[in-house]
């Protein structure tokens, strides 16, 4: 008898069997979800829908008569939902192990990633429209005049409103990344304009969104979702300690500060809440004001650093005009070195600002501390835990 005849025979995959009442019990229910959107763009059937209003943020089954948990197509076996939520089961690992082919280990709070830079625009125009930087533009605008993409999944200020509400949408051309820059920091699920991108041809997707939305490709391409995966080939994460609910414009700002959202310009978080005036003025609201207004989706959510992205970015450390930069994947790198090369970006050492790297560590850890002990293990490694008290 040869060794290879007593040998243990390989384990067989298990089957995916989990479906929405697992995603409702698990995730929305158990209040994990972020609202990223990924089970609504990943539904073949049609039937979950999105709550965009303040204080929701999430999913739900449009066939509200069957109750809450209630997935006809589900019983019969569609799996889609829970194969694209970056927070069911065990996502980390799954994303980890589809981008590195590794797990991260307990040192690395911020995720995997290969390199640190300063990056910002080499174009002014980029430069002034961008936020902190303008590398997410004018990423955007390359990747677009290179190839690499033909459109993007961004979020734009509902003008028709007149008011600072984000909404989900596709660029295709350089105006439209444009008329996309700048910060909010309320929450836009931009992952909710790929139906349009779809219908409009586009086969070849950038993702521009928070930590919570940049987990989902990896996620979905690991589970093999299947088509719905396939053109998002460009995913750029924005570090992300949370959002706000859109309440925060009238309870906060106008009602405290006779701020209108109509009447701002821009607005920034650089140890407070920076917001600038259509009439010049400036004003600072106290960060500690403002987190009676956290969205509850991001009351949960480990994730500061974007670990999943190809290339993850944030305005934080004392450089104001540089955006911190940090490159994960190989095309992460491919395409920052070759913008660097061609003089589209201005790029540095992120050891140049070394607060700014320490500043990320410590908000990806307190990040993580916010996902529960019950939840999927692997994503608290490396925090300390506490031990349960002695008896007695």
């Amino acid at each position: 008898m040869s060794i290879a005849d007593t040998a243990s025979p390989t384990p067989a995959k298990t089957r995916w069997t989990a479906q929405w009442k697992e995603l409702f019990d698990e995730v929305i229910d158990a209040k994990l979800c972020t609202g990223c959107a990924g089970c609504v763009i990943a539904c073949p059937h049609d039937v979950i829908g999105y709550n965009h209003s303040e204080g929701e943020y999430k999913p739900f089954h449009l066939e509200d008569e069957l109750g809450p948990t209630d997935c006809t197509h589900g019983q019969k076996g569609c799996t889609s939902c829970t194969r694209a939520c970056p927070r069911f089961r065990g996502w980390e690992n799954e994303a980890n192990e589809h981008l590195f082919d590794a797990d991260r280990a307990p040192d690395e709070m911020s995720g995997i990633y290969s390199d640190i830079l300063l990056t910002r625009a080499s174009e002014d125009m980029v430069l002034r429209m961008g936020q902190d930087g303008g590398l997410v533009s004018a990423l955007l605008i390359w990747a677009m005049d290179e190839g690499y993409i033909d459109g993007a999944l961004v979020s734009y200020l509902d003008g028709e409103a007149g008011d600072w509400k984000a909404t989900p949408g596709v660029a295709t051309n350089r105006d439209e990344i444009l008329a996309a820059a700048g910060s909010r920091y309320t929450y836009s699920a931009n992952t909710l304009a790929f139906d349009e991108a779809v219908e409009r041809g586009l086969k070849k997707l950038a993702l521009v969104g928070m930590s919570c939305q940049s987990s989902i490709p990896p996620v979905m391409w690991h589970r093999k979702i299947g088509k719905v995966s396939k053109p998002i080939v460009f995913n750029i994460g924005l570090l992300c300690s949370k959002t706000f609910d859109d309440s925060i414009f009238e309870e906060l700002f106008w009602a405290k500060y006779r701020l209108r959202k109509q009447d701002m310009v821009k607005m920034n978080i650089k140890g407070v809440f920076q917001i600038w005036m259509r009439d010049g003025s400036y004003h600072e609201v106290n960060l500690k004001e403002c987190h009676a207004w956290t969205r509850e989706g991001c009351t949960h959510c480990p994730d500061f650093a974007a670990e999943h992205a190809d290339i993850s970015c944030g305005g934080i450390g004392e450089n104001a005009d540089w955006t911190l930069t940090v490159v994960r994947t190989e095309l992460g790198r491919e395409i920052m070195n070759r913008m660097i090369a061609a003089g589209a970006i201005e790029a540095r050492p992120g050891d140049d600002d070394p607060g700014a790297i320490a500043l990320m560590h410590k908000l990806a850890a307190k990040s993580r501390q916010r996902w529960p002990q019950w939840a999927a293990g692997e994503v608290r490694l490396g925090l300390p835990e506490k031990k349960p008290a002695r008896a007695g």
